[in-house]
């Protein structure tokens, strides 16, 4: 799947979640890229969860979400698996986004 192609999936996952959570999302990117930094790392959040700013937030750089195109492709069989597995891995790294952990969102199937 190309890269252009990829993006596009990524932004339709973005048109998924719900208006009254993205919103909600101040200050942060989310970017594709291809390689992870470690095998079987499918997406990656950096940054300050909004459940722990406060007062004193402020002039920070963005939160940064990643999603890393080539290791959903190895993962996945086919252009449905991809479709899904994107959809799952923005869902995700949003919600860290909004401060929750890795295992509530096991618990949702995320």
């Amino acid at each position: 799947m190309s890269r252009e192609a990829f993006e596009e999936l990524v932004g339709e996952a973005l048109d998924t979640v719900p208006p009254e959570l993205t919103s909600h999302m101040r200050n942060v990117v989310i970017v594709v890229e291809d390689e992870a930094p470690e095998p079987g790392l499918l997406g990656l959040y950096q940054g300050i969860p909004l459940t722990e700013r406060g007062d004193w937030y402020g002039g920070v750089l963005p939160d940064h979400i990643s999603i890393y195109r080539d290791e959903i492709l190895r993962i996945c069989e086919t252009e449905q698996d991809v479709v899904d597995e994107v959809r799952i891995t923005v869902v995700h790294e949003i919600a860290h986004h909004f401060g929750i952990d890795d295992d509530r969102l096991h618990d949702l199937g995320y």
